[in-house]
C-alpha cells in the first residue's frame, strides 16, 4: 500500500485507530511510513514504535494523508495541533462521528482535502463496512487511496451527499447493536425453553455469524433467502407473523 512520499499520520489510536493500524500492516504499509500521536499509546503502540513507526513526533513534514480517529468530544482539542497542514496537499480522513465536513474546513481551510468516513464496529475484525464522502478539494486520486486505507478494515461504499451520512448511522452505524440485542434475546428465549446459557448463546451466535456469511456470499438478496427457511405455514412462518406484527 503506497500512502504517499510523506506517509501518513494518525490521530487517536483507540479501538477503532488501532483496528485500522492493524489493517494497514497487514496490508503491508511499513511502520516507519506511519506517525501516530497518542497521548496514552499502548504496549502494541510502543512495540511497533522498536520497528521504526514514528510515536508522538511530529512529522518533518506535513503528512500526505492525516486520518483523525480522535473522539469527538476531544476534537476541538487535539485537530488544532495539525493546522499547518491545511489548505495544503495533505489529505484528511475522518472516523470521528457525527462531525460535519465543514468542522475540518472551518479549522483546518476551506480548501483541505476532507473525506469523512463512517466504519462501524465489526472493523475490529475486518469484518466492517464503511461509507465515505469527500469534500470539493479532494481529488479523484485521494479519494481512491481513502478508499484503499479503509478497505483494509472489510467493505466501503461511496456517497455522493454528505446528507446520506444520517442513512449510514441507521442501518451500518447503530445497525450491530440490533443484531447484538437480537442475538442477546434468542438467546435468552433458549434459556427459557430449557437449554442451558452457554449452548442458548453458541446456538445464537453462530446461527447470526453463519447467517452473515451467508448473505456475504451468496448472489440471492436477502428476501429470497429468508423464503428459503420459511416453509408455507411453518414455525418459522408464525414466528416471522409475530415479529412483524
Amino acid at each position: 500500500m503506497n500512502v504517499g512520499e510523506h506517509g501518513l499520520l494518525l490521530l487517536g489510536c483507540g479501538k477503532m485507530g488501532s483496528a485500522l493500524l492493524a489493517g494497514w500492516l497487514k496490508s503491508g504499509l511499513l511502520p516507519d511510513a506511519i506517525t501516530v500521536l497518542d497521548p496514552h499509546p499502548s504496549e502494541w503502540l510502543t512495540g511497533l514504535a522498536e520497528r521504526r513507526l514514528r510515536l508522538n513526533q511530529q512529522p518533518d513534514e506535513p503528512p500526505s494523508v492525516a486520518v483523525i480517529a480522535t473522539k469527538p468530544q476531544i476534537m476541538a482539542e487535539a485537530l488544532p495541533g495539525l493546522r499547518d497542514y491545511g489548505n495544503g496537499p495533505t489529505l484528511f480522513i475522518s472516523i470521528a462521528a457525527g462531525t460535519l465536513i465543514s468542522t475540518f474546513e472551518d479549522m483546518l481551510g476551506a480548501n483541505t482535502p476532507v473525506v469523512r468516513t463512517m466504519p462501524n464496529t465489526p472493523a475490529a475484525v475486518g469484518a466492517g463496512i464503511s461509507a465515505l464522502v469527500a469534500n470539493h478539494a479532494t481529488s479523484a486520486g485521494q479519494l481512491d487511496l481513502a478508499e484503499q486505507l479503509m478497505l483494509s478494515v472489510g467493505e466501503t461504499v461511496v456517497l455522493d451527499q454528505e446528507g446520506m451520512m444520517h442513512a449510514v448511522t441507521a442501518i451500518s452505524g447503530s445497525g450491530p447493536a440490533y443484531v447484538f440485542a437480537m442475538t442477546e434475546a434468542l438467546a435468552k428465549a433458549g434459556e427459557e425453553l430449557g437449554l442451558s446459557a452457554e449452548i442458548a448463546a453458541k446456538l445464537s451466535v453462530g446461527m447470526v455469524a453463519g447467517s452473515g456469511r451467508l448473505m456475504s456470499s451468496s448472489s440471492e438478496a436477502p428476501a429470497r433467502l429468508r423464503e428459503q427457511v420459511t416453509s408455507p405455514n411453518g414455525t418459522t412462518a408464525a414466528g416471522l407473523e409475530k415479529l412483524f406484527a
